[in-house]
């Protein structure tokens, strides 16, 4: 009859669980090995919660100019100042004369 397996200590389970955080398990060619698992932060790989939280001066500090999206204007551009002026105008019936 096969021997029964011991229980893990308490030492083993920790180093067990670390192990398991620290690493994971994939294949290449067919084989599986063990590699470290991608740094994370709050749950993020860390490019993206960079990319979510850095704002453009440190962007651009650290030379990653294409996460860097221009922001909306506050102002309209003269276009739109001109085509609400004259459907304005036009509205109110005033006419040169």
């Amino acid at each position: 009859m096969a021997k029964p397996k011991r229980k893990l200590t308490a030492a083993e389970k920790r180093a067990r669980k670390n192990r398991k955080k620290k690493y994971q398990w994939i294949f290449i060619h067919g084989k599986q090995v063990r590699i470290k698992r991608p740094e994370t932060i709050d749950g993020l790989p860390v490019d993206e919660f960079i990319i979510r939280n850095a704002d453009p001066i440190w962007l651009h500090q650290n030379e990653m100019w294409e996460h860097i999206h221009p922001e909306p204007s506050l102002f309209p551009d003269e276009a739109e100042v001109n085509a609400a002026f004259d459907i304005a105008w036009q509205e109110d019936g005033i006419h040169e004369r």
